[in-house]
This record gives C-alpha cells, sequence and structure tokens, in this order.
C-alpha cells in the first residue's frame, strides 16, 4: 500500500531568502530594487500630473492604456525571441531604452514644456519598451539559479523587491511631488535605470547562457505557444483567471488620484499613503510566499486571495473612513500581489523549458494587456458614476471570478499533481488513492 504524501506546505523564514545565495540573481534582485524605487515614484507623479493638468477620470485611464497597450501586442513576438536566447543583453538594450524614456519626460515637465500629447507619446514608447522587456525578464529568471529548485522562491523573492518599493516609492512621490513637483521624481526615476544596467554586466555564468536555437517561421512558433497553453487545462485556466481579474480589479490603481481627489478630498501626501497601503499589504504577502517550502497549495491560495482582493476593494469603494480605507488598501495589495505571483509560481514550474518564453508571454498579456483595457474601461466607468461606483463594479467582478475558479481547481489539482510527480517536485506514488492526498 502506498504512502501517504505530505500535504502541508511549511513556513520556514529560514528558507526565505534562499534565492540569493546565487550571486547573479542576488546583483539583479540589488539592481531591480533600486530601479523599481524609481519606476514606483515615476507612476504615482504621473498619475498626479495627468489629473492636475486635466481635473479628469477619463484621461486617467487613458493615459494608463496608452502606457500599456502595446505589451500585449508585443509579448508574443518578445516571447518568441526569449525563447531562442539572448536574453542578458536584450534586457541591457530595453532598460537603457527605458532611461531614456523617463530623462525626456523629467525635462519636458521641469521645463514647464509637458503637455499631456507629450505623456501619451511617451507613455505608447514606454509600453513599446515593456513589451519586449516583460517575457524576457520572465525566462530570464531561470539562468540566474544554479538550483532550479529555489524558482518558486525567485519568483516570490521577484513580488517581494517589487512591491517592497511599491510600499516605499508613492510615499516618497508623494512628499516630492508636493514639495517640488512631479519632474524631480522623473528624474530621480532615470537615475536609478543605471543600477539595473550595471547588475547585469557585472553577472557571470558557470554555464554558458542560452544559445540562439534554430529559428523557425514567427507564425508556426507563435500558433504552437497558444495551443500548448489551451490545451493545458492548468495554464488555461490560471491564464483566464488571471485575464479576468486584470480586466476588472487590478485597474483599481488608475482610479486612486480621482478618488482620493474627489471622494476623500485630499492631495498627493494621501495619495502616496493609500498606494503605500496597498504596498504594504503586498509585502506581506510576498514574505509569506517566500516562507513556503512547497509549492503545494497555491491553488487554493490563489483561491482565498481572489476572494479577498474582491471583497476588500468592494467595501473600500463604500467607505469614507481614511483608516479604514488603509486597511482595505492593505488587504487589496495582499490579494492582488499573491494572485499574480502564485500564478507566475505554478506556471513557471509546469511549463516545458522550450516554451518558457511564450507561456510567459501570454501571461504579460493576461497581466498587463487586460489590466490595460480595464484602465480604459474604468475610466470610462468613472466618468459616468465616479470612482466609486467604478471601484466597486470591479470588486464584485473579482468575487465572481474568483467563485468560478474554485469551481475548477478539482480539475486542476489532477494535472498539477500528474506533472509534478513527472518532474520530482513531489515524490512518485503508486495508487491514485495515495496520490489523491497531495492536495492542490
Amino acid at each position: 500500500m502506498a504512502s501517504k504524501v505530505s500535504t502541508a506546505a511549511k513556513l520556514d523564514l529560514g528558507q526565505a531568502f534562499r534565492a540569493l545565495s546565487h550571486r547573479n540573481y542576488r546583483l539583479f534582485f540589488i539592481g531591480q530594487g533600486v530601479s523599481l524605487l524609481g519606476a514606483w515614484m515615476q507612476r504615482m507623479a504621473l498619475g498626479w500630473l495627468v489629473y492636475r493638468l486635466t481635473e479628469s477620470p477619463f484621461m486617467l485611464g487613458a493615459v494608463g492604456f496608452c502606457s500599456q497597450i502595446l505589451v500585449p501586442i508585443i509579448a508574443p513576438f518578445a516571447g518568441n525571441i526569449a525563447d531562442q536566447g539572448g536574453h542578458r543583453r536584450l534586457l541591457i538594450m530595453t532598460q537603457s531604452l527605458a532611461m531614456v524614456q523617463a530623462l525626456v519626460l523629467s525635462v519636458l515637465t521641469l521645463s514647464g514644456l509637458v503637455q499631456v500629447w507629450h505623456i501619451v507619446t511617451l507613455s505608447l514608447t514606454l509600453g513599446l519598451v515593456n513589451g519586449f522587456d516583460m517575457p524576457l525578464r520572465q525566462a530570464f529568471v531561470v539562468e540566474m539559479l544554479e538550483d532550479r529548485r529555489d524558482l518558486p522562491n525567485a519568483i516570490a523573492m521577484n513580488s517581494l523587491v517589487f512591491n517592497m518599493t511599491r510600499l516605499v516609492g508613492p510615499v516618497l512621490a508623494g512628499v516630492l511631488v508636493a514639495l517640488w513637483g512631479e519632474g524631480y521624481a522623473f528624474l530621480i526615476n532615470a537615475m536609478t535605470f543605471l543600477t539595473v544596467i550595471c547588475a547585469l554586466w557585472m553577472m557571470k555564468f558557470t554555464r554558458k547562457e542560452l544559445p540562439h536555437r534554430r529559428r523557425r517561421p514567427v507564425g508556426r512558433r507563435l500558433m504552437e505557444g497558444f495551443r500548448y497553453s489551451a490545451s493545458s487545462v492548468t495554464i488555461r485556466n490560471l491564464l483566464l483567471l488571471l485575464a479576468l481579474v486584470s480586466l476588472m480589479g487590478i485597474p483599481y490603481g488608475t482610479l486612486l488620484p480621482a478618488f482620493v481627489a474627489t471622494n476623500l478630498s485630499r492631495g498627493p501626501e494621501m495619495l502616496g499613503l493609500v498606494q503605500g497601503a496597498a504596498g504594504l499589504g503586498a509585502v506581506c504577502g510576498a514574505i509569506l510566499l517566500a516562507c513556503r517550502s512547497s509549492v503545494l497549495g497555491l491553488g487554493r491560495t490563489i483561491a482565498m486571495a481572489s476572494l479577498l482582493f474582491g471583497g476588500a476593494l468592494t467595501i473600500l469603494a463604500m467607505s469614507g473612513s481614511i483608516a479604514l480605507i488603509l486597511a482595505l488598501m492593505t488587504v487589496v495589495g495582499f490579494g492582488n500581489m499573491t494572485i499574480t505571483a502564485s500564478i507566475n509560481t505554478i506556471l513557471q514550474t509546469v511549463v516545458e523549458d522550450r516554451r518558457r518564453g511564450r507561456v510567459m508571454s501570454l501571461y504579460t498579456m493576461a497581466v498587463i494587456g487586460m489590466s490595460t483595457l480595464g484602465a480604459l474601461l474604468m475610466g470610462w466607468i468613472a466618468s459616468g458614476i465616479g470612482a466609486r461606483g467604478a471601484l466597486a463594479i470591479g470588486g464584485a467582478s473579482c468575487l465572481v471570478f474568483a467563485g468560478l475558479f474554485a469551481l475548477q481547481l478539482p480539475k486542476i489539482a489532477r494535472h498539477v499533481r500528474n506533472v509534478y510527480a513527472r518532474r520530482g517536485v513531489i515524490p512518485p506514488v503508486e495508487a491514485d488513492s495515495a496520490q489523491l492526498q497531495v492536495k492542490f
């Protein structure tokens, strides 16, 4: 009789930072941390600048749309490139271009010449760059690790640094904008790109970076990636949930400037605190994921996080208390990060290496593409019924999506268990009755 497989994904604080034992990843983590701090400062300052110039919730959504609409269009082609190798050189190029974009934006703003059409154009430029950068970055993570068993921890660490900077960046930007204006936030962001570029240059590989593989027609490779993802019950359902939450829930950030200025009658300092509260919740979620000793149980984690995210967003929309709003934003940030990072982790552990870039480009499309459309949609809804109404609709929709995903969990679990057993993530079992003890 086969023995039962342990189902508990234990939390071990001592293992929370194990990915940092890899030199290349450690360099990336530090450089990325500094760069992301500047990125969050620019994001907060840009939203405030747009609202100051236009006083239009729709324009907030429109600029958010322009900054990311090219990402889902470019991402499949970037994923195809990522599956052919040469990631580090390409990432240096994309980071350099993003630095130039931030520098131009800072010069226009500090000189007093900035207009909305400048912001739209530069946002489109950054979206083009990010369309290549994001799938490349996702595929590059595994190359920085000597031991692939640390991949889930590296993904959690990426989320941790992303959200730690999300916690600090908007607060710093709020103070900076209130004292000296938006232009200096853009200038600081431009300077921070130097750290991640230097980190990429300093990396050393004991084995060769992934070689350029034999080229095949782009259309055939793209269709192969789509068919592979659609045929996998796990990849298909995870990407579907991510796309729906990204459409209706994640664009809440686009509405925050209007919500703070109109509904709370507060300024940029409060906007920074509200965004920082979401960052605090996300940091807590990232730490919990980093402390996990196993990928098992992430399916249920995703379902619960989706419920928390949608519920907190719905209640927040109806609240007038600053203290309650800050507390709810912490829950929103926790749920948002947990959903995206957990889905990323499962995808990276079930996908085949030769299709990793294309599958992760679909992940990028689901997050960025749908949140881009969602930003435009939520901006349009808010222009008609206000930011509160738009946030309530988004939160309630996410509750529905969470319920539908929970119904699919048993089917997804069976598929994931088989994949994990083949790859040695969980011990092989001889009987189905024992295998069913492994929880997802």
